[in-house]
Parts: structure tokens; C-alpha cells; sequence
């Protein structure tokens, strides 16, 4: 497989050098595509600085902060555009520990989507208090029974997608962001055919930098399943979700 990692990167100048670093220990044989948005704090210069010491690793910049979807769906198209047929999506703050890869990549020889899952036998979230595990798995449960999703956690952003996959989800067309994204993804992989797969990981706090997580990428979320449940059983084709 021609393997493409998405890293994307919003004020990580703490942890993209590490990051690229341990990647490359982890899958030497990947390309790793850090897909910035104008950072302020250097993160680019940091990412040039290792591609100019390491091989295959590309900076894609872009103008403004855009948010986590539309990074994705600019580092697939480049990705396709460049030919490779395996697709990465891991976050730079190490809560996605790269020593799970070559599990994921393994599943990948057999199914169209991975999904690192915190929710399935052998998963573990260490760090979680029990109200924000009680929150996190029922929005989850509550986005696959609307859904039907078949899938216990559907908003994990550890992710590995074919190319045949992007395809049957028609990605350039989704428009949701954070959790919404992903759950999005999952739908549309599921509504096209793609076969799904969990693997157990364990998820981690970020140790260094600020979360790019907020209540409104939440209601944002809940609110797209909500209206995809309510349109569902309406739906007759597999055109994109609207």
C-alpha cells in the first residue's frame, strides 16, 4: 500500500517535531502530510525544519484556521491527487499513540475503514472521569442507533481509510467539523457500502499544548445526528447527506 499520514496542525509547536519523529520510527514507509493552518505559534517552521532532516514529509499551509474537517478533506485530495491509496487521520497531541498504527494498518488489509475505537473489548480511556466516559459513550450509542451505525465509537479520530472508501463517501462533500465530521464519515461509509472495522486503543489527554475542543463542536454534533435520525427513514438513495 501507498501509505499517506493527515496530520493536522493548529498551534502544536510543542509536539509536531516529536510527533514527525516517532511516525517515522513507527511507519518508515509512510509519507506524512502536516496540513497547517497558518499556526502562530511556528508550527510550520517547526514541521520544515524536521522534513528537512527526515524524508517523505510534506507541509501543506493554508491561509487560516479552517477547522479539523476541512483539513482532512485537503490532505485526502492531495493525498488521491498524489496517488496513494492508504489514509492516516491521527491527531498531533499524541492522544492517538502512534504505536497502535500497525494494528490499525493491519486491519486495513481487510477492511475499507479502521477505527481506532476507545469502546470496543480492549479499548481503554485512562485519564476519563466517569461523567465525561458517561457523556462520550452515550452520544456515541446515541449516533448509532439513529444512524445505524453499527459502530460503538463512532466520533474517534484515529482513523484509516482506503481510497476506495473516500470514494463510496463522496468526503469533498462533507461539511461537518470535530465530532460532527467524524460521525459524518462513518455514516456516509456505512450508506456507501464500505466495510468497517474497531480496533481497541488506548486514548491520552494531551500533556502539552491547548485542546482545540469546545461546546459548540459538541451541539454541533448533536445536532447533525439529530436531523440525519429524523431524515432517515426517508431516504431512499445513497446520495450525500445533506
Amino acid at each position: 500500500m501507498r501509505l499517506l499520514v493527515v496530520l493536522p496542525t493548529y498551534n502544536e509547536v510543542l509536539n509536531v517535531e516529536a510527533m514527525l519523529r516517532t511516525l517515522r520510527s513507527v511507519v518508515p514507509e509512510a509519507h506524512v502530510l502536516v496540513v497547517d493552518d497558518a499556526s502562530p505559534d511556528g508550527t510550520a517552521a517547526a514541521a520544515q525544519a524536521v522534513a528537512a532532516q527526515l524524508d517523505q514529509i510534506t507541509l501543506l499551509g493554508r491561509a487560516a484556521k479552517s477547522g479539523l474537517g476541512s483539513a482532512y478533506r485537503a490532505g485526502f485530495t492531495w493525498g488521491l491527487d498524489h496517488g496513494f491509496d492508504t489514509f492516516v487521520e491521527i491527531d498531533c497531541d499524541f492522544s492517538h499513540d502512534p504505536a497502535a498504527l500497525p494494528a490499525l494498518l493491519e486491519a486495513a488489509t481487510t477492511s475499507e475503514v479502521v477505527i481506532g475505537s476507545r469502546y470496543v473489548t480492549g479499548g481503554h480511556i485512562p485519564q476519563w472521569t466517569l461523567s465525561r466516559r458517561l457523556l462520550s459513550r452515550g452520544g456515541n450509542r446515541y449516533a448509532s442507533l439513529l444512524l445505524g451505525l453499527g459502530v460503538a465509537d463512532s466520533t474517534a479520530g484515529y482513523r484509516v481509510y482506503s481510497a476506495t472508501a473516500l470514494k463510496k463517501i463522496d468526503y469533498q462533500t462533507v461539511t461537518a467539523d470535530g465530532y460532527g465530521f467524524q460521525i459524518e464519515m462513518t455514516y456516509r461509509a456505512r450508506r456507501g457500502g464500505a466495510s468497517i472495522t474497531e480496533v481497541p486503543i488506548t486514548f491520552s489527554d494531551r500533556l502539552r499544548g491547548d485542546s482545540k475542543m469546545s461546546t459548540h463542536i459538541v451541539y454541533e454534533a448533536l445536532w447533525l445526528v439529530t436531523k440525519w435520525g429524523v431524515q432517515r427513514p426517508f431516504s431512499r438513495t445513497l446520495d450525500p447527506v445533506k
